[in-house]
């Protein structure tokens, strides 16, 4: 037994495992309290463009010396405007646009980094490189996180009507091209938060995954806050720890986790999951029954 729980708590001996769990907590909370948004507006294709086209800006940043966010934040903004300005200079629809301006970024980025090697790590940009986060970064992540939760929790009554009717909001006399930009603006800089914990590949499944799993589990969104950043921080926490045992990828135990916790709330949620459709479907066919 002794044993056991010398083993247990081996990996919280090491200073860099506690800053992993730690950064991870954080960002898996943030990502979460964000992805709720993200999902009642119908954005996890948008979240997945942002993620992956800060990866040009990280590039650029490092060649000339810039912190990474600097570059990363600049080109996620400026994916955003690109896809608003194609959408409506076209008729395209808005998952073409998304794919094309995404698409473009991250092989942009992929070409800046084959073009100059030893600048940056092509594998910590895509897949994240928690074991190696500087102090530096962590001061960075925490105001990035700091800065995202103040705008949410200030005006997460106006964004959560933004997401599940602009008109509405509209006609309340919201400004819906500042919350517009609020969130695309929150959506980028969370993406950069999140880099160096899961790197630009599964940061879009944090930014996605909590918040739909909430979904299928109340219709109260305030409940829904709460659930999806219990998941997130959870899963991140657990994740990371668990990562040191396998040997694997902390962005990947993540992820993993939130995606089995997905799974089930979707078969077996009080609401919406396949379980209690498939009830209701059989009570009402007994009740149309003479």
């Amino acid at each position: 037994m002794t044993d056991l729980l010398h083993t247990l708590a081996l990996p919280l001996s090491y200073d860099y495992m506690l800053k992993a769990i730690l950064v991870s907590g954080v960002v898996g909370a943030v990502c979460a309290f964000l992805s709720c948004f993200v999902t009642l507006k119908g954005w996890s294709l948008m979240g997945d463009a942002i993620s992956h086209a800060v990866v040009p800006g990280v590039a650029v940043a490092y060649y000339i010396g810039w912190p990474f966010a600097v570059g990363a934040f600049a080109t996620g903004v400026l994916a955003s405007a690109g896809m608003g300005f194609v959408k409506r200079k076209t008729k395209l629809r808005e998952d073409a646009v998304i794919g094309v301006v995404f698409t473009a970024f991250f092989a942009l980025g992929v070409l800046l980094i084959s073009l100059f090697p030893s600048e940056v790590d092509l594998r910590s940009i895509v897949f994240g490189n928690i074991l190696g986060i500087s102090d530096a970064d962590v001061r960075q992540m925490l105001i990035i996180s700091a800065i995202t939760v103040g705008v949410l929790g200030l005006r997460w009554r106006d964004l959560m009507l933004f997401c599940f009717d602009a008109n509405q909001a509209r006609a309340l006399g919201l400004n819906t091209t500042l919350l517009h930009l609020t969130l695309l603006a929150l959506l980028s800089a969370t993406a950069v938060a999140s880099l160096q914990t899961v790197g630009a590949a599964l940061v879009v499944a944090m930014l996605v995954t909590p918040g739909a799993t909430a979904y299928l589990l109340t219709d109260r969104f305030g409940r829904m806050i709460a659930i999806a950043v219990g998941m997130g921080l959870g899963t991140s926490l657990v994740g990371a720890y668990a990562s040191y045992f396998f040997d694997g990828s902390t962005g990947g135990c993540i992820v993993t986790l939130q995606s089995l916790l997905f799974i089930v709330a979707l078969v077996f949620g009080p609401k919406h999951g396949l379980l209690a459709a498939r009830a209701k479907r059989r009570a009402a066919a007994s009740l149309a029954t003479p």
